[in-house]
Order: C-alpha cells, then structure tokens, then sequence
C-alpha cells in the first residue's frame, strides 16, 4: 500500500469485535485511520475560556494573596505574584487526552518504523502534531471522561469520530500490539486498492520512460455517451482506467482485480469453468472498446491482472508473465496485452 498513494481508510463497521484480530494486522492500517481523525479533532476544537494560574512579575486578573505571603514573601521573592485569571484555550483537558493517545500511537508506530514505510511516515505525522501540543500534559483519559466529552448531542462529526478514535486507542483495540487480542471489525475494498497499485506502478514506468498520464478516477478519460432516446440509457459514459500518451503511440490500461491470469496459465483454457472464460472475454471486450476511442498510430490495450509474488516469480522467470495479441482492421492494428504484476508481500 506504501506505493500506491492510496487515500482511503479502512472502512470501520459497526460490528461486534473480531476475536483475535488485533495482532493480525500492521500497526499503521487501523494507525493511519485514527491519526488523521485525531487531526481533524484538534481543529474542530472550539476555543473557550478557563481559568489559569501563573507566576507573574506584575499582576493580571486576581492576585493569590496567601499563596503570594507563603510562597512569595517569605522567600523574599517579591517580585513572583501568583495569579488567577481567565485565558483563551482550546479545551486543555481534551488536548491532553489527544497527546497523550498521539504519544501510544507513535510508540507502537516506531517498534516497526524501519520495516515499514508507512508507518515511519505515520510517526513524521504523530511527531508534528505533538509538537502543537506541547503546552499540555500528557494524560490518558478515563472511560467517563470520554463519556462526558461526547455528551453534547449535537457534536460535529469530527469530534464524535476523534472521540470514538480516542477509545480505541484507550482499549488497545486493533494497533497490532496491544493487549487485547480483540480487533475492531473493518473492511479495505481491495478492488480499488488494485486500481491505485496499477496507477502507481503505470506512473513509475511514466516517470522512467516519458509520456502523459491520464487517470479514469479523476475524471480525465471520460467520453459521454449520448442516447437517441432517455429511456435506453443503460450507460451514460465510459471511463478507461488510465490512459498514457507518448507521442504518437496510445496505451490503454484497465485493472481487473481478478485471478485469470494465473489460472489461464495455470490450466488449458478449455479446462476453466465456462464462468471464468466469459468474464474473462468480457474483459478482453471491455479494454478493445477502450481502445477504439483512441486513434493512434501505435494502439496498445492492457488488462492487468494481480499475482501471488511467488507465482509471478515462476511465470516471470519462464517470461509468462505477459501475453501478447495483434488485432488488425485494415491497416489499423492495436496490440492486446494480458499482463500479470505481484501484489503483495514476497
């Protein structure tokens, strides 16, 4: 996930606990989601006034006459006024609850920071958002203290989600390390994760080689289509992927977060289930519709499809980790590609 940009979080569902989930999973997936709600829980903080104490050279608000003829005179140290007076601040209770669950989060994030890029990013976040807080203590909250913060019934969703954050961090739930062995339920849609892994790895080859990008999620593939009545409109547009331009030659890339590739090379194609053929024939039909938005001298259409890191090794040394197919329409010809990439851990 480090190298796909991807900016979602886990979706968390309201769900009883996953028993034993909680050291089954990197610090950083459910780390990521509570930093960032925590963040938006110090900005949503409203300012108010409180009362605050202060050893001052002269007076402001009400002067601690007893603490100033205890403390003060008897020393000779005239010129120290203890003070009392109303100050502007941002909720100095809940900050200190927020420093204290940033200070657990990053400890846990720095047991496996040099083994994982995301996490060491994490703790770079962690750190600069302790650095706003330094003029609290760090203090872990109590259940109850939680309970009383989330009374308000009308409570910006920030604070109701920073909150619930604070809680978990509290019970130690899912930060790959805790206590508890219990994990909060939640849910990651990998199709779209695939999506951003294809569209990180097609912009490295962009990167090294030349060429523009276009990307489908972004809106720049786009083509409408327009019906000759209302009522026919089962699709209203279509959106390739990505799209990558490099002078007079197209590339068409669709991410298909499926397993044909592997069990086509695995099996005869007579041997899979007529299920796999059709929806892998859907496939190959989709990304050559794609391709025949684009006139190009050199028209490339891709399908990309996940593999175990072990099975890519295999095919990639056999050099059977890429197909090829020449489709000619007079003197048009568009290359069809199956290619198939590791996705995961080696």
């Amino acid at each position: 996930m480090s190298e796909t940009g991807w900016a979602a979080s886990p979706n968390f569902l309201d769900l009883p606990l996953v028993p034993g989930s909680a050291r089954q999973v990197p610090p950083w997936v459910l780390a990521g989601p509570v930093l960032f709600r925590l963040q938006s829980l110090l900005k949503s903080i409203t300012p108010g006034y409180s009362l605050r104490d202060e050893i001052r050279a002269s007076p402001r608000g009400s002067v601690l006459w007893p603490r100033y003829v205890s403390e003060s005179l008897v020393r000779g140290a005239w010129h120290r006024i203890p003070c009392r007076y109303p100050d502007l601040t941002s909720d100095p209770a809940l900050r200190s609850f927020v420093r204290w669950a940033l200070e657990r989060v990053r400890s846990q994030l720095l047991r496996v920071g040099r083994t994982e890029i995301v996490a060491t990013e994490l703790v770079r976040i962690a750190t600069r958002l302790l650095e706003g807080l330094i003029d609290v203590p760090s203090r872990k909250p109590r259940s109850q203290d939680l309970d009383r913060a989330g009374t308000p019934r009308l409570l910006e969703n920030a604070v109701r989600n920073g909150l619930q954050a604070l809680g978990w961090v509290v019970d130690e739930r899912g930060l790959g390390g805790g206590q508890e062995m219990d994990g909060l339920a939640w849910q990651l849609p990998l199709e779209q994760l695939w999506e951003r892994y294809v569209e990180a790895k097609v912009r490295a080859d962009v990167g090294r080689e030349g060429g523009d990008i276009s990307v489908g999620r972004l809106g720049q593939t786009v083509f409408p289509l327009h019906w000759s009545t209302s009522t026919a409109r089962s699709m209203t547009h279509l959106v390739p992927d990505i799209v990558v331009r490099r002078g007079q030659s197209v590339r068409v890339v669709d991410a298909k977060y499926k397993a044909h590739f592997a069990e086509i090379d695995e099996q005869m194609w007579m041997r899979i289930s007529s299920d796999i053929r059709e929806a892998h024939r859907a496939d190959v039909h989709q990304v050559l519709a794609y391709a025949s938005l684009y006139d190009a001298d050199d028209l490339t259409a891709t399908l990309m499809y996940p593999l175990r890191f072990a099975t890519w090794e295999a095919l990639h040394a056999r050099q059977r980790d890429a197909a090829f197919a020449d489709l000619f329409h007079g003197s048009r010809r568009v290359r069809l590609e199956l290619r198939g990439i590791p996705f995961g851990r080696a």
